[in-house]
């Protein structure tokens, strides 16, 4: 019997060591080492404040911010801890509720805007964290920006072109933008309604 249990308590003892400790520093120093903004989350910073994270949203639903999509973790919004989708399928009464309940809130924030609401202001993501919209869901939101902040819709419109951000690989997903980032952008630029050139980012 000792013959079988030790050879195999050895075994254990150094996958142990490889897979629970060897291999996950290796990994994490590669990390730290090539991609440290990645490797410790994206996170967005105010001077020395985080505000956020580049690959989560947050829930803004003050008109002069634009609104990112809904989002169904639970406890809260677009919770880090309990990415998940809602699980309802198209024809599920509670899901249609739910996008009524969106498009009416969209309306009452901005009743002049009889266009079509780009369905990713309606409906959450399968993680539930989305932190863009499309350039069409972006751009269906800038009167609105534009009109609380006293701005035209031309300015906010050239920071939405400004934060823009291509297909992945220029073949995968479709144009976007990042609504932190751009939220961000327009609180960093309180002087833009006196502005007639392009708008950049600090």
């Amino acid at each position: 019997m000792q013959s079988v249990i030790r050879p195999a308590l050895v075994l254990f003892g150094a996958l142990t060591l490889l897979c629970g400790l060897a291999y996950p520093l290796l990994v994490t120093g590669i990390a730290q080492a090539a991609f440290p903004e990645q490797a410790n989350g994206s996170l967005v910073k105010q001077g020395e404040q985080v505000v956020g994270s580049r690959l989560i949203g947050q829930h803004f639903s003050v008109p002069q911010y634009f609104w990112g999509r809904p989002s169904s973790t639970g406890p809260m919004p677009n919770n880090g801890a309990g990415s998940s989708g809602s699980n309802q399928g198209p024809l599920n009464p509670a899901l249609q509720d739910a996008v009524k309940g969106r498009i009416a809130t969209l309306r009452a924030a901005d009743p002049d805007n009889r266009a079509l609401i780009p369905v990713d202001l309606v409906t959450a993501s399968a993680s539930g964290l989305d932190p863009e919209i499309s350039l069409a869901g972006a751009r269906w939101q800038a009167a609105r920006v534009a009109r609380a902040r006293g701005l035209s819709r031309a300015q906010v419109e050239s920071m939405i072109d400004a934060h823009a951000q291509d297909r992945v690989l220029g073949l995968f997903g479709e144009p976007r933008v990042n609504v932190l980032a751009l939220n961000l952008a327009l609180d960093a630029a309180p002087d833009m309604a006196n502005r007639t050139q392009t708008l950049h980012t600090r």
